[in-house]
Parts: C-alpha cells; sequence; structure tokens
C-alpha cells in the first residue's frame, strides 16, 4: 500500500516550533508534535537540526517527505529562523525568506491553512507577553520552481506553502488512480451533486467559496476515469473546478490533463476564437503564445485597447464545450446522462467563464 506523507506547511510549522523550543528553553530536540488541524489528528516530525544563532534568534532544519508521492520537494530542506521581537502588532509575524515565493502583490506564498498551522501550533507555545518573527527559508525553493507552474498562479521566485491538509496522499504515484476512485464511491454516497478539482489551486478556491467539502473531490489528471466513475455510482451533476490551462484540454475531447500525454491547448483555443470569427493576425498571435496564461493576457490586452469582449466570448465557447465534450463521454462509456458543468480560473484565481450549467449547479451548492 503506498505510504502517504505531509504537505510542505507542515514541515515549516515543525521547524518553526522546534527554534522557539530553543529559544525559550535552550534544547535540541530530535522531534516535535504538530497539530495538524486537518485532519484533526497530532504527528511526530522528525527535527534534522536546530541551532542557536543569538539568544535573541535560532534556526531548525527539517526534511520534506510527501510519502509514495512523485513530488519534487522530496528531501527539501525547510529552515525556519525565530527570534524574540520586543513589540509587534501581532504575536507572530511570518516572513518569507530565500526560496518562498511571493505572490505579485509582494506577499510571502504562505496560503490559508499553512497561515493557520502555523498561527495555531506556535500560540500554544507563546505567552501572551510574546512576539515572534518567523522566517521561512526553502534553499532549493527557487531552482525548484522553476519546475513547477506556480508561475501560472502569479507565485515568483520560489515554492508555495499551498495545500488544505497536512496529509500528502500519493496521488500522482502509479496505481493511485484507484485512490481516486474510492474517493468518488464514498462521496457519491451521500451526494448526488459531486465537484471535481483539478489540483489543490481548485480545491483551496472551491472550500473558499464555501461549497461543502463533503461535495468535494480532488481529481489529478484522470478526469476521464472519475467522470465515468461517478456516472456509475448514479451522481446527477458534476461541477468541474480548475485552472483554464488544464479544463480547456476537455473541449478538445483529451480526458487526461496530464501535459506528457496530451496538450494541445493552445490549438484549442484558437480553433474556437476562429469559429467566433477572431482575425487571421490576432489567431496567429494566440497560436504563437508561450503559454495558456500568456494568450489569456493577449486577449485581455486586446479587450482593454479595442473595446471588444473576446476574454469572455472565447471562454464562454470553451466552457460551452467543456460541458458538452464531458457529458458525451459520459454517455458514450456508460449510457447514463450526467449534467456537467465548469469553472474555469485563472493564475490570480480570479474565475475566468462558469458555463450555464455551472451557474446552476454553484446556486445549488453555495
Amino acid at each position: 500500500m503506498p505510504r502517504s506523507g505531509y504537505t510542505l506547511p507542515v514541515f515549516a510549522c515543525a521547524s518553526a516550533i522546534a527554534a522557539l523550543q530553543w529559544l525559550q528553553n535552550r534544547t535540541c530536540c530530535q522531534t516535535v508534535a504538530v497539530d495538524l488541524i486537518c485532519p484533526d489528528q497530532t504527528v511526530e516530525i522528525a527535527i534534522e537540526q536546530v541551532a542557536g544563532i543569538s539568544p535573541q534568534m535560532a534556526l531548525a532544519i527539517t526534511r520534506s517527505d510527501p510519502g509514495d508521492n512523485l513530488d519534487l520537494t522530496r528531501h527539501t530542506p525547510i529552515w525556519a529562523l525565530v527570534e524574540w521581537l520586543e513589540s509587534s502588532p501581532q504575536q507572530i509575524t511570518i516572513v518569507g525568506g530565500e526560496g518562498l515565493g511571493h505572490k505579485l502583490n509582494g506577499d510571502p506564498a504562505v496560503y490559508s491553512y499553512a497561515q493557520q498551522l502555523l498561527q495555531v501550533n506556535l500560540l500554544r507555545l507563546l505567552q501572551p507577553q510574546e512576539n515572534i518573527k518567523l522566517t521561512i527559508i526553502l534553499p532549493e525553493g527557487r531552482a525548484l520552481a522553476e519546475r513547477t507552474s506556480n508561475a501560472a498562479f502569479g507565485v515568483v521566485e520560489g515554492l508555495s506553502l499551498l495545500g488544505t491538509t497536512g496529509i500528502s496522499q500519493p496521488l500522482s504515484a502509479p496505481g493511485q488512480l484507484e485512490a481516486c476512485l474510492e474517493q468518488v464511491r464514498l462521496k457519491a454516497k451521500s451526494n448526488k451533486l459531486l465537484v471535481f478539482c483539478i489540483g489543490e489551486n481548485g480545491l483551496d478556491l472551491a472550500q473558499n467559496l464555501g461549497i461543502n467539502p463533503q461535495q468535494l473531490v480532488k481529481t489529478a489528471n484522470w478526469l476521464g476515469s472519475l467522470l465515468v466513475e461517478a456516472a456509475s455510482q448514479e451522481v446527477k451533476d458534476i461541477l468541474l473546478f480548475g485552472y483554464h490551462g488544464k479544463l480547456v484540454k476537455l473541449a478538445g475531447g483529451i480526458f487526461h490533463t496530464h501535459h506528457h500525454l496530451a496538450d494541445g491547448r493552445l490549438e484549442i483555443l484558437t480553433a474556437h476564437a476562429a469559429q467566433l470569427g477572431i482575425s487571421t493576425s490576432r489567431l496567429q498571435n494566440i497560436f504563437n503564445s508561450s503559454t495558456t496564461e500568456s494568450a489569456l493576457q493577449y486577449l485581455r490586452d486586446l479587450d482593454e485597447q479595442t473595446g471588444s469582449n473576446w476574454v469572455q466570448e472565447l471562454y464562454n465557447s470553451v466552457a460551452a464545450a467543456i460541458d458538452l465534450r464531458s457529458t458525451q463521454y459520459i454517455f458514450k462509456l456508460t449510457s447514463r446522462h450526467v449534467d456537467v458543468g465548469s469553472v474555469l480560473f485563472d493564475r490570480d484565481r480570479t474565475i475566468v467563464a462558469t458555463s450555464q450549467t455551472a451557474k446552476t449547479l454553484l446556486s445549488q451548492l453555495c
């Protein structure tokens, strides 16, 4: 059975706890207890090194262990530098150091779950009058980020502390499609409307909208198999919730979205743009864009310059095609009719398009 591990926020939190404990009682611990919050359990995390930098500052190091997951952050070191502050408007000030990416507005890429994890675990150790500054450092983060899609989501110069749970499920490991299918089977028992979230960004955004977690399924790249399984479990409605650079593939009939298997995203966008009557020179610009995100930005710039509405028209067309192709795919393989709606968002987690079916489903979910 593949082994689960923990997400990056857990190791950042463990390092911070170890460094704070050194400041408080000058002890170097080999493990620390971290309350994961989600799920509701406490786990022991190994500490690789702890060192006092000065009486006011300490550094601790952990190494990422995502379990049997094909995760490029495996064994990467996570440093936490904790220092006392004499006065501060908040007890814990979190700062991004080298290798921790930052958002386009300059804030460190420490998302809601990681913030909650750090605040809850560290506040338990602090006296009311104690204030600390926590600097999170990922020495390998800048290099590793070049191999991720972080930049597509507006995170630059490093990795992000992203996730909605402390457990890293090995969903990308070989043979783990079955784990995703089991999630569909389990949730279909009590919900006939499911929300398929493509990756952590989709899952996090869906939860922020207030959608019931019991209706959320994190899908990874196996959308076709999961759509069919949901129909077989008599699910009546499915909302697809994901980054436009992933979901656009479904508009072209590509139901396994990993880029190693098939791409065609820019070709699909260009074909829909041609159907809408965009001029040849502009079609060429879309087709020759380096990414779907840059194609979207080109269309936004075009709309601003000319007063057109190409972004909305094009992405509404793509969303409608995703719905239709998904419904047809399910019916072809199961002879069952399932209503499918789609919500597409950009790198800033701004929703770009919501299909007509998706609007109906969202009104039931939110």
